[in-house]
């Protein structure tokens, strides 16, 4: 049976334990309960709450299973845009990955036999709280949240081939997130946060939120002029350098490579690739 639930160490406590400690008849939905008052009136109730299970009991999805957007940016890191030889664009360069491509933070990606030069990219993703509509860099603090990990798994030869990137990010499985939504108020500064990507325990990305070109209100800000951003809305930032684009020697993955994925404050991914036969 599927549930939400809220996260406190290793502790769980479910929806159905929530509205059991507390009283509140909690919707079915998570958007609903995450965005439309829900879970303030909980987090009202927080000192009640008794986390007696086990995070290990559960099997952990994609934190928001159904948002109507996933807006990733390209080339948005200053060390990634330097290994590519590349100029950072001064406003937001983006793809869409369709929400069929979420995965879980330990699931496998899979991945079709056809693609040959499979890439990973660590990223920080925003969650959008609230519709909002051509605002302010300042309007777009109110309008986050939460952050989660998200590896924006790419498929560099179909990215070749196409000269573009929506069929190389956009298979099933190729959006690991998670581990769950860090809300907004614990996480101090979003700009200045460790992220680490391990393929097999060798560091291959090491850097920190700092190197982002354009920072989270920036480019709430600009895409808010472009499109409405709803509720639920998630937008990936970008990835630092150490992805294997563009590199001599390049070391795709492969079939049963581990990759683990490490944002300070926000926990990590944990997955393992496996080729469909």
């Amino acid at each position: 049976m599927e549930t939400y639930g809220f996260v406190n160490g290793d502790g769980v406590i479910t929806k159905e334990e929530i509205t059991h400690q507390t009283g509140i008849p909690i919707p079915q939905n998570i958007k609903d309960f995450l965005f439309d008052g829900w879970y303030d009136e909980v987090k009202r109730e927080a000192s009640k709450l008794n986390y007696h299970q086990k995070i290990s009991s559960f099997k952990i999805l994609s934190p928001i299973p159904n948002p109507s957007k996933i807006i990733c940016l390209v080339f948005n890191y200053m060390d990634h845009v330097m290994e590519q030889n590349l100029i950072p664009p001064d406003e937001p360069a983006i793809i869409m990955k369709p929400k069929t491509a979420l995965n879980g933070p330990t699931s496998d990606i899979i991945c079709p036999s056809f693609v040959s030069k499979l890439d990973y990219e660590i990223e920080l993703a925003v969650i959008i709280g609230r519709e909002c509509k051509n605002i302010t860099e300042q309007q777009a603090k109110d309008v986050v949240f939460g952050y989660m990990i998200l590896n924006d798994a790419s498929a560099r030869d179909i990215q070749a081939k196409d000269k573009q990137f929506t069929r190389a990010k956009g298979f099933d499985t190729f959006a690991p997130c998670g581990p769950w939504i860090t809300t907004v108020d614990e996480i101090t500064d979003p700009q200045n946060l460790k992220m680490v990507t391990k393929v097999n325990g060798i560091i291959r990305q090491n850097s920190s939120t700092s190197n982002m070109f354009l920072k989270i209100p920036t480019i709430i800000s600009m895409l808010s002029k472009v499109m409405t951003l709803e509720k639920g809305d998630i937008i990936s930032t970008g990835t630092p350098a150490g992805v294997m684009l563009n590199k001599p020697d390049a070391v795709y993955l492969k079939d049963g490579d581990k990759i683990e994925m490490e944002i300070d404050g926000l926990g990590k991914l944990e997955n393992t690739v496996r080729f469909a036969r």
